[in-house]
């Protein structure tokens, strides 16, 4: 089965920063977290600016890739805004077929 590719940009709420303050092994905790829902956590970076943490995840399908959101979501501790992400190869052979 092709897996989907998604970046995840998440936002941590200030309870969110009390809970990596004290427990920053719990980033970890949330990747075992995603995997049990069904996605694989490709890459993960810290990030300095308007996103607290970017990942790149794969998926199944955008259903599985919502039910992660909504599942992380739903604590309180992050915001999260998803995008689909294509390789260029495939976005190239994609707009090269002109309607096909």
């Amino acid at each position: 089965m092709t897996m989907a590719t998604y970046v995840l940009l998440t936002k941590v709420s200030s309870a969110g920063i009390k809970t990596i303050q004290s427990n920053p092994r719990r980033i970890k905790e949330v990747n075992r977290d995603v995997e049990a829902l069904g996605a694989r956590v490709v890459a993960q970076y810290a990030t300095l600016g308007r996103y607290d943490f970017v990942n790149i995840v794969e998926a199944k399908d955008a259903e599985t890739i919502a039910r992660i959101s909504v599942a992380l979501g739903a604590r309180g501790t992050v915001s999260i805004e998803t995008l689909t992400a294509i390789p260029v190869e495939t976005f190239v052979r994609a707009i090269g077929r002109k309607g096909r």
